[in-house]
């Protein structure tokens, strides 16, 4: 799985710019406690911007943390990359350096091939697909088997929306998606799938983005509606075609010696806020992406959908990224997973 190691690159894909927001993009932010007297510390690392919902959890969970464990636990959160790159974040939490992150869902197989389940191909393709898939315990205890016997725990997940095809001009057949050229997320199973879909592609940091875009290198991207509206993506694209192909997530990994180093009652505490904080993100960003969709189509982006049959051959299409990927994550979840979604 050493592949995956090139989704490092989504750090540069999630990691906004700062100048997109405010002059001090965290002000807002600041806790309204003095955490020097806390007995514990939680460092906890993120790519993710609180612009985005899923990238709020952090906060939330400080908070809640600070108040109901008394001021016995701080989790001292830094989103926007402000530790480092996602590898080098991963490195540090491995060693205990830091005890936690929110991993994004491409480079998380670095951890673990199973965490890559999440990026299959129409398989867990809506938020009502990713929250059955997360209250099943049995799956989502599965899910992380792997990564805790390597001593990283999963405790949850948020996420930042839909992925699909933002592009200059508006693209609602597949033969019109094959005349563009698409920049996707330097992940192995990404160009597994485009090319398996006979779509154009490049490969290409987020930073170069905005001016490719521009100046006609690439006519789309692969995201989903959030970031797009969020960076400004839509200001040159001003065409989105529903896909709903996958589910951008930021899973939340513990070192598991630190975690087990807290008394009993930390350890309940952290689990049980981390949970009910996740679940409440998720639903606010599937209403953030609705409200993203809302926004974008009022300053004149167009929202297009492939007909069934257009859609039909991408999954099937799909169907062999699927069975690839799935040796490496274990055809026997693949298939427990699958069979529990659609049923």
């Amino acid at each position: 799985m050493q592949r995956f190691v090139s989704g490092l690159f989504l750090v540069m894909m999630l990691s906004f710019s700062v100048t997109v927001f405010a002059a001090d993009p965290l002000a807002a932010w600041q806790p309204n406690f003095d955490p020097s007297g806390a007995e514990y510390t939680y460092l906890l690392s993120t790519v993710a911007h609180p612009a985005i919902e899923g990238g709020t959890v952090g906060y939330r969970v400080r908070d809640r943390i600070w108040e109901e464990s008394h001021g016995r636990l701080y989790v001292d959160y830094r989103p926007i990359s402000q530790l480092g790159g996602e590898k080098d974040v991963l490195r540090k939490l491995k060693m205990g350096a830091i005890q936690g992150m929110l991993c994004s869902s491409v480079l998380a197989p670095n951890v673990s091939p199973r965490l890559g389940i999440v990026n299959l191909p129409f398989l867990i393709d809506s938020f009502s697909k990713l929250e059955k898939f997360r209250q099943n315990e049995e799956l989502f205890h599965e899910y992380g088997m792997d990564a805790d016997a390597k001593g990283i725990m999963v405790a949850d997940f948020t996420g930042y929306g839909s992925y699909g095809w933002a592009t200059k001009t508006p693209v609602q057949t597949l033969a019109e998606a094959q005349e563009q050229l698409f920049r996707i997320a330097q992940a192995p199973v990404n160009v597994d799938l485009y090319k398996a879909w006979g779509i154009q592609f490049t490969v290409m940091p987020w930073p170069d983005v905005p001016q490719a875009l521009q100046t006609g290198v690439i006519s789309g991207l692969d995201h989903t509606p959030i970031v797009c509206n969020i960076t400004k993506k839509f200001t040159v694209a001003k065409g989105y075609t529903n896909i709903n192909y996958a589910q951008g997530l930021y899973i939340h990994l513990i070192n598991k010696s630190w975690f087990n180093s807290l008394p009993e009652d930390l350890q309940q505490l952290l689990s049980r806020v981390i949970k009910e904080e996740s679940e409440q993100v998720r639903a606010l960003t599937e209403q953030q992406q609705q409200d993203q969709i809302v926004a974008a189509k009022a300053s004149g982006v167009v929202f297009s959908d492939l007909s069934a049959t257009d859609k039909a051959v991408l999954v099937n299409l799909a169907e062999p990224v699927v069975q690839k990927w799935g040796e490496k994550i274990g055809l026997d979840y693949l298939n427990k997973v699958r069979n529990t979604l659609n049923n």
